[in-house]
């Protein structure tokens, strides 16, 4: 009996102690921060119950590039896009709906977004997202494929310490028979298949409770298979993106996210940079007691 008292002892303490340490790493991770605020990469952070989101992002571009007479040559672009976050009852599941507008080509394909809330611990997020791209934009525009598209993506969030947090990215967008516009041949039967991976990182540096200083870094990788050929294009691209955000509390609940950031694309022949503009709006369904 007292062997079986003192493992009874035992497992108790053990039990106590897991649960302690258990409550302090809680308890060492639970401050406030901005979240859930990235510019190219996702943060794995569904939207709280009844807290919806609106984000507008604006991105102008500048690429430099040698043209066949070997003369330096500059491409100006930009885009807009809209997202608007929406929780389903709770924190585990999320839909959303992002809207792009390019250049002057005007809207282009729509993506509707399921996101599942796996992992929420007190340093680790990890939430899944499947989207369908609609095509809704003008393939003879070149705002859009003009067939559905599908995506997946693995975001993953990872709190180092009270000034540091980290974000990782991987994921895939699969566009089948895209429709090839040429205006000198409209009838052009080519209808590649197009696949785009998706991969990255972030560091976050919490400088204060509202202000954060942030470099992402953002890569893809493309395939192109021409079904009227059976030629597969390859290429890639890789950006930094070192920025800033800074988050304005009011007491209604409503949370004001400004920032700013500079995308840099690196390792390639051609010369691209320009600026990132973003701007958060996110509040309560029902307005706060003050």
């Amino acid at each position: 009996m007292k062997i079986v008292a003192c493992k009874n002892l035992s497992i108790a303490a053990m039990f106590l102690t897991s649960y302690t340490l258990f409550a302090q790493e809680q308890k060492n991770f639970d401050f406030n921060r901005i979240e859930d605020n990235s510019y190219l990469l996702e943060e794995a952070y569904n939207q709280e119950p009844g807290v919806i989101q609106h984000i507008s992002t604006f991105q102008y571009m500048i690429l430099r590039y040698k043209s066949w007479e070997d003369q330096v040559e500059t491409d100006k672009s930009w885009n807009y896009t809209f997202t608007e976050e929406w929780p389903v009852k709770g924190q585990k599941h999320q839909l959303s709906v992002t809207i792009p507008v390019l250049n002057d080509w005007g809207f282009g394909d729509v993506a509707l977004n399921y996101r599942y809330q796996a992992v929420l611990k007190a340093r680790i997020a990890f939430s899944p997202r499947f989207s369908i791209i609609l095509p809704t934009g003008s393939y003879k525009r070149g705002a859009g494929y003009g067939v559905f598209g599908y995506q997946a993506n693995l975001p993953l969030s990872l709190i180092c310490s009270k000034k540091l947090v980290t974000h990782y990215n991987i994921g895939a967008t699969y566009t089948p028979s895209v429709v090839v516009y040429n205006f000198d041949n409209p009838d052009n039967p080519d209808r590649p298949d197009i696949t785009t991976f998706n991969y990255g990182a972030s560091l976050i540096i919490l400088t204060t409770e509202t202000f954060n200083l942030m470099c992402e870094f953002a890569g893809s990788y493309n395939l192109i298979k021409h079904q009227y050929s059976g030629y597969v294009e390859k290429f890639g691209s890789f950006f930094i993106n070192p920025g800033f955000r800074y988050a304005i509390n009011f007491k209604s609940g409503l949370q004001v996210v400004p920032g700013i950031a500079v995308p840099i694309r690196v390792y390639s022949s051609e010369k691209e940079y320009g600026i990132f503009a973003y701007l958060s709006f996110e509040h309560p369904l029902k307005r706060q007691d003050k």
